[in-house]
């Protein structure tokens, strides 16, 4: 059974270039560009105003921001390297420091927030995994080593307890926060991972990119357990529904597809751009409604929602 989602709403030419990430909280989703500011809208209202601006807050543009699962800190990286920290004070975002130690200049490119914000995750360049302590004022506290791959995208479990990073060279490592070890090289991508993600329970991780196909992994065994086809190109972005049943991903082809984990198969798919998806997101859920952000080349923040009975 498909399922249906409609054209709920848009925030047309919401950034001068390209829209390269998207990030959510209870109310307020984020996004970031080629260009200098963050933007912040709200989710809250059907029409989704801008809420807040965050200007010149990367000068050069910035490639991903995130939030954490309790929606009380944001990060950013730009494109010249710079990290910065933000915390949300009564719906307001405020810079709340950087990061530093460990950080060479361009270095840093994917992040990912811990659900309670303490902790900050990022690839590099150089194929190093580093992670910082932002209650202890951004000390770094591992620094996991691969193969030297550039580290393409990263994501970090729910309970803290995983990191898995995805790579140019095809590469997927998991690596344990606890241990500081690394219990499972993951196989099957030969191509650059482009997308990584825990689903909410941790026990299954989605990787995708290069290879035009999702790849699920269970994360206990380290094994495959589906592949998902469907997209003709490049596959730039994922996203677990909030329960876990469903997967969003975003393409180079235009194209986001929701995706049944249980049954293996695509239930919908909306090409309203033939431009790249860059950043696709589920929002939180109005009622029963529930609903995804898309933003990507066409400069403009997308939002669906499912159709009523569907």
């Amino acid at each position: 059974m498909s399922k249906q989602y409609l054209s709920w709403s848009s925030a047309d030419n919401a950034h001068p270039i390209d829209i390269f990430s998207l990030a959510v909280t209870s109310n307020q989703i984020l996004s970031a560009s080629g260009a200098s500011s963050l933007k912040v809208h709200s989710t809250a209202d059907a029409d989704f105003p801008l809420a807040q601006s965050l200007d010149g807050a990367h000068k050069i543009g910035c490639h991903h921001v995130v939030t954490s699962g309790n929606g009380l800190r944001a990060a950013s990286v730009g494109f010249g390297g710079e990290i910065r920290i933000w915390s949300c004070q009564n719906g307001t975002w405020v810079e709340d420091g950087n990061i530093s130690v460990g950080v060479e200049k361009s270095e840093v490119w994917a992040i990912a927030l811990s659900e309670d914000g303490q902790s900050l995750a990022g690839t590099t360049h150089d194929g190093h995994i580093k992670v910082w302590d932002l209650s202890a004022n951004g000390e770094q506290i591992r620094d996991f080593e691969t193969k030297g791959s550039f580290g393409t995208c990263i994501d970090m479990s729910a309970d803290g307890k995983y990191i898995a990073s995805g790579h140019e060279n095809g590469s997927i490592y998991i690596f344990s926060n606890e241990t500081g070890r690394m219990p499972f090289s993951l196989s099957g991508l030969v191509k650059p991972v482009r997308a990584i993600a825990f689903s909410p329970g941790g026990k299954l991780l989605a990787a995708a990119g290069d290879s035009r196909v999702i790849v699920l992994y269970d994360t206990s065994s380290g094994e495959q357990v589906a592949h998902l086809s469907g997209h003709s190109a490049w596959i730039l972005s994922l996203d677990w529904s909030h329960t876990g049943e469903y997967l969003l991903s975003g393409s180079f082809d235009g194209k986001v597809k929701v995706w049944s984990v249980e049954r293996r198969a695509c239930v919908a798919t909306h090409s309203e751009t033939d431009k790249a998806i860059w950043s696709v997101k589920w929002l939180p859920k109005i009622g029963k409604t529930e609903g995804f952000a898309t933003a990507g080349a066409n400069r403009s923040i997308s939002f669906y929602r499912e159709a009523t009975g569907g």
